[in-house]
């Protein structure tokens, strides 16, 4: 079948599952796979660009073993260590990122999951946020409890990220300090909870191109709202560092069949913009309709937010945040 054939009846209402044949996005030409898979971008999510931004809250000392982390305290890197960021050096940070037009802003934290007294430092500050600026709300916090995950919604968060990294086969392969259900059933209580689900993964750490089919397949089963997809840039230190970077043309054929199978989902672009023709212009044609903009967490971005939108409004799509405009329409 041809990509555009595909691309059209997916816009008229359907959808692909595991029992389809999934080699078939890996064979078909790629210029008409990346045409068909920015069709249904425009169907389903339109000329919208969703921009976000993190802030590393609590950085290095990582008790689990994920092989791509510069965070985690069994490789040695040269990761920044601290503990919980005070209250006002993120306040600072969310204003700067609404004024330069951000759609949303998370805290990112290291760690199996945050509890205790920084886990109450989070949400004064997410409750402090909420009340002073109008950026919509995110968090990055590992596995949270349902009651945890209610008082940050409470606070003002409404959208969570929790990534499943991989495929449920290449998973143990990847980490071994906790599991692959253990990622999904997190991503059921936030999908019940009614917060927006965010959840992606890292392609280039040494899966299969099936690996890659079967985690976009399991995020469109679990309904994920929001898919960023990073391209491993290895880290010196990491047991990963010896990997070779993938290719553009790789890069693009895994966001564009993304789209396919989670045509209503925003997929994002994360790490690895930098392997990307103008930090990803190639990718917002062929499927991508969001991105993390700004800092990365340990791995340096070239872009910049004012970069980004510049990019973004030369190709015409719009990045102009739902806040912007309800303060002109007041």
């Amino acid at each position: 079948m041809n990509p555009l054939i595909l691309a059209q009846e997916i816009i008229d209402g359907r959808r692909i599952t595991r029992e389809d044949d999934l080699s078939y996005f890996l064979t078909c030409d790629l210029d008409e796979l990346c045409e068909g898979a920015d069709r249904i971008r425009k169907a389903y999510i339109g000329d919208k660009v969703d921009l976000c931004s993190i802030i590393n809250g609590r950085s290095g000392r990582g008790p689990e073993d994920c092989k791509y982390c510069a965070q985690s305290v069994h490789p040695h890197t040269s990761c920044e260590i601290y503990d919980f960021l005070p209250e006002e050096k993120i306040l600072e940070a969310c204003k700067m990122n609404e004024e330069e037009g951000v759609d949303r802003f998370s805290i990112v934290t290291a760690g199996k999951v945050l509890t205790g007294k920084e886990f109450d430092q989070a949400i004064h500050a997410y409750e402090t946020m909420h009340k002073e600026c109008n950026i919509d709300l995110c968090a990055s916090m590992g596995f949270l409890s349902s009651e945890q995950l209610h008082r940050l919604h409470e606070a003002g968060v409404t959208s969570y990220h929790h990534n499943i990294e991989t495929s449920r086969r290449n998973f143990p392969n990847i980490c071994t300090t906790h599991t692959y259900d253990m990622k999904i059933e997190t991503l059921k209580k936030v999908k019940a909870e009614g917060m927006c689900a965010c959840s992606g993964g890292i392609i280039g750490m040494g899966e299969t191109w099936e690996d890659r089919l079967d985690m976009a397949v399991s995020l469109a089963e679990l309904g994920i709202d929001s898919i960023p997809i990073n391209a491993l840039m290895p880290i010196p230190g990491t047991p990963l560092e010896h990997l070779d970077q993938l290719s553009e043309q790789d890069i693009l054929r895994t966001i564009a069949f993304f789209r396919y199978i989670n045509p209503e989902a925003n997929i994002r672009l994360a790490a690895g913009r930098a392997l990307l023709t103008n930090d990803g212009e190639t990718a917002f044609k062929s499927g991508a309709s969001a991105t993390i903009t700004g800092n990365m967490l340990t791995t340096v971005a070239c872009a910049t937010i004012r970069s980004d939108r510049k990019m973004l409004s030369d190709m015409g799509r719009n990045v102009t945040p739902e806040y912007w405009k309800e303060v002109e329409e007041s």
